[in-house]
């Protein structure tokens, strides 16, 4: 429901008490899938100096709640349960397993059908908590600086500034964008004319040795800074060494040829050796499984994959969709199959508009507790800080992105003030590594080889550092003088840049910065202007 107040006057309070995501308990354990929340009151939000108003604002953000991304672990897990129920293998409990699985498997291929913005209903889609989420974040963005966007509205006619959006060109993010930008000029419609999708980057792949023709991406699409952890060879290649996205593209593929390693295997593998593995994979299937059944795994008597397929059709009858399995998802494995288990019940929490089962009943909270662990320690390798000998491989990648947050700043210290705000959309294979990359407190450090991560040794959480919608941004306010000082949020949260940078701030213990002195301490030399 929109407000009838504009955002000059809408309270901080007021907007956070309707529009902040309902906050799930934290010990539902659902790692990287748990469901936004904003993690502090915007009452208690620090007021700036005396003299200095706003001038501009900044964000990424990681798309919203969204469904499985395909047709794998789902499917498999449900092979193995028709398999149990033709062998009258079930508990009382294991029988209601088969037909929430089928459930959610059918709400994940109808995924945003009869949704205004969704193009393509089906798997990977945001669900309707995705699309709040999105939504509620740009209203606690008016509701943040209030006097930027009156002064923008303002001036829209006569002094008009941009908002910038781009996005990594993925549905899901591009969609998050959609509705963040929907609930912004729903609420500030004055704005309207401000909205400016820029350009992508010149046409990609470089080179003739790619064999593809050079293509440029839709408006408002730059990979190179959004999902620069997946650059291919076919439609990213940089080849030109003057270029801007050079290091970027090299950097993507050795991060790329990092996560095939026998030594992230090494790395990742650690938890599966332990005795805690089979002991909750246990806990939680024999609740569903007769013990006999899944005797069938020792010795590798058994799997089960992603075959068959499947028909779903919405409930108007208007929109079908059949789906074939690949094949290539196999459950070997006590541990494999309750690891699957615990992906569909993570995914599950942020799909309660869609799917009525409650997929806690099959999950309980110590054994959440341990998969999200398990998850952790594979992200905190795989995407996050990782060991200090990687030399930061998975998140230099990121830099880029990091300096485009700063050359926004550069152009206002510089007297550009065409961007009024630059607004980002991406995947938590983003938000992660720029977290590392900005040395932020939440991402923390690096770990000796030696020394396997675990809760005892790090905070780092997939849960605070990337839960869905995590976001990073950055106010910066002006005074009379020209003094530019900058707050970050993450997660909405006021939050210290790294450590290093203390000296920046305008005083003890200040959550506002001094941009010279936070450039400098992040070594960041401003380029020549836009």
């Amino acid at each position: 429901m929109p407000l009838s107040l504009p955002p000059s006057s809408m309270p901080l309070a007021l907007a956070f008490a309707l529009y902040a995501s309902p906050a799930l308990a934290q010990d539902g354990y659902y790692q990287t899938k748990t469901p936004y929340a904003p993690q502090q009151d915007p009452a208690t939000y620090a007021t700036p100096p005396a003299g200095f108003q706003p001038i501009f604002t900044q964000l990424v953000a990681r798309h919203g709640a969204r469904g499985l991304t395909g047709m794998k672990g789902d499917a498999a897990l449900y092979a193995m349960w028709r398999q149990a129920a033709a062998q009258d293998a079930l508990t009382p409990l294991g029988r209601e397993l088969g037909p929430d699985i089928l459930a959610l498997m059918q709400a994940n291929a109808l995924l945003g059908y009869g949704v205004a913005g969704i193009e393509r209903p089906g798997y990977g889609n945001l669900s309707q908590t995705g699309i709040a989420e999105h939504r509620q974040l740009a209203v606690r963005l008016l509701a943040r600086l209030p006097a930027l966007f009156a002064q923008l509205e303002q001036d829209a006619t006569t002094a008009p500034r941009q908002l910038v959006t781009i996005h990594s060109g993925v549905d899901r993010a591009r969609d998050s964008a959609r509705f963040f930008t929907q609930s912004l000029l729903e609420h500030a419609p004055a704005l309207a004319p401000l909205l400016y999708l820029p350009p992508a980057p010149a046409p990609y792949p470089q080179g003739r040795a790619s064999g593809v023709q050079p293509t440029l991406q839709p408006d408002g699409v730059n990979r190179f800074l959004l999902y620069a952890h997946k650059l291919a060879p076919q439609t990213d290649r940089v080849t030109d060494r003057a270029s801007p996205y050079f290091a970027t593209y090299e950097a993507s593929q050795a991060y790329q040829h990092y996560i095939r390693t026998k030594r992230l295997d090494t790395l990742t593998a650690a938890p599966a050796r332990q005795p805690a593995a089979a002991r909750h994979a246990r806990q939680v299937l024999e609740r569903l499984f007769t013990p006999a059944f899944l005797a069938q795994f020792d010795g590798g008597r058994t799997s089960y994959a992603d075959t068959g397929s499947y028909t779903f059709t919405s409930a108007d009858g208007k929109f079908t969709r059949t789906l074939t399995g690949s094949g290539k998802t196999a459950i070997r494995s006590v541990n494999a199959a309750a690891t699957k288990l615990y992906e569909l019940y993570a995914i599950a929490a942020g799909m309660r508009h869609e799917v009525a089962a409650d997929f806690s009943r099959y999950m309980p909270a110590d054994d959440a507790r341990y998969y999200a662990a398990v998850a952790d320690h594979e992200d905190f390798y795989q995407k996050g800080p990782s060991t200090t000998d990687s030399a930061g491989v998975t998140w230099r990648f990121a830099l880029a992105l990091r300096e485009d947050f700063f050359r926004e700043v550069d152009a206002l210290a510089g007297g550009d003030l065409r961007h009024a705000a630059k607004l980002r959309f991406t995947h938590a294979e983003m938000i992660i590594p720029l977290a590392s990359a900005m040395g932020l407190q939440q991402a923390l450090a690096p770990l000796p080889e030696a020394i396997p991560y675990s809760y005892a040794n790090s905070r780092w959480r997939g849960a605070q550092v990337s839960p869905l919608a995590a976001n990073l941004q950055w106010d910066v306010y002006r005074n009379a003088a020209g003094q530019l000082i900058v707050r970050l949020l993450y997660n909405e949260k006021e939050t210290p840049f790294q450590a290093s940078c203390d000296g920046a701030r305008i005083a003890p213990g200040s959550v506002f910065y001094d941009y010279t002195g936070l450039k400098a301490c992040y070594g960041h030399v401003a380029a020549p202007s836009r």
